[in-house]
């Protein structure tokens, strides 16, 4: 990353969401000063400058744009694929050498089962997986140096069955042969810290611990954690289940991530929905 002499480097976050929230303290234990967004312009993150943005980018927010080191941004596409984030922003020239594109797996679409990588054209069959691609292909068209993290379920601190469990609300939903991928959110800020490190542009990296599993087995193992009882089974195909939890069971693939580990070195820390879910219960004794 290039450094302004006598001048601290500066990140801007747009959207504060929960991998921002994992990513800001490290950034700021090593002296970067954090700009994040948020609609209302307020935020609960310590140590940074907040901005407003609502579609509509202020003098303020256009100068963070245009001065940044590094940029990154977690707002999500709208159903019509178009970005707005880029919709405010595209018409200005960032000095940043790195920006990064959370994405999502999503972008796959049904691959039965396989093992999706990188290198493949994406498929996308939900309405959600299509707005995904055609954002990442914005991004990249800008000639920025875009960097795509194509994230896997994510979880964490916050993000875990343990509540859900204990009180009873629970419930497997089962599809025959189903999994689902899954990523710490600490390791994807580790990644995005790796590659801050030595930018590649346009590179698409997926982040995900490599360990699909079903996702009773998840649950059955957090419920053992508490040394509760397995919650119950109920088909996917129910009455009960809604129609927006369905569609999570319509596609089915599996995650490598070996790109990311071979060339940003990164291994993740929690290996699987085992250890992870292990780590949240000891540090923070629920979700």
């Amino acid at each position: 990353m290039s450094r302004h002499i006598n001048k601290p480097q500066s990140a801007l976050l747009l959207g504060a969401g929960y991998v921002a929230r994992s990513l800001t303290p490290e950034l700021i234990q090593r002296g970067w000063d954090v700009t994040v967004t948020t609609r209302s312009g307020t935020t609960t993150l310590d140590g940074v400058r907040c901005l407003p943005f609502n579609g509509e980018a202020s003098d303020a927010l256009q100068m963070a744009f245009v001065e940044a080191d590094m940029i990154l941004t977690s707002i999500p596409p709208m159903k019509d694929g178009s970005d707005p984030a880029l919709e405010a922003l595209a018409h200005l020239s960032p000095s940043a050498d790195w920006v990064g594109y959370l994405s999502a797996t999503s972008v796959y679409g049904d691959r039965q089962g396989r093992w999706a990588f990188e290198g493949e054209a994406p498929t996308p069959s939900l309405k959600r997986g299509r707005a995904r691609a055609e954002a990442e292909v914005a991004w990249i068209e800008t000639l920025w140096p875009v960097h795509i993290f194509r994230l896997a379920g994510i979880y964490g601190p916050g993000r875990a069955p343990f509540t859900k469990l204990r009180n009873g609300t629970a419930r497997a939903v089962i599809k025959d042969g189903h999994v689902v991928n899954r990523i710490h959110v600490d390791d994807i800020a580790s990644a995005i810290h790796l590659s801050l490190k030595d930018p590649n542009p346009q590179a698409i990296y997926n982040l995900a611990d490599g360990h699909p599993a079903p996702p009773q087995d998840v649950l059955d193992y957090a419920a053992g954690l508490l040394q509760q009882a397995p919650p119950p089974r109920v088909s996917v195909e129910h009455e009960n289940v809604s129609k927006m939890a369905r569609s999570f069971y319509a596609e089915c693939k599996r995650i490598n991530a070996d790109k990311a580990r071979r060339e940003l070195d990164w291994t993740p820390l929690h290996t699987s929905y085992r250890d992870g879910l292990a780590a949240i219960l000891e540090a923070n004794g629920s979700d």
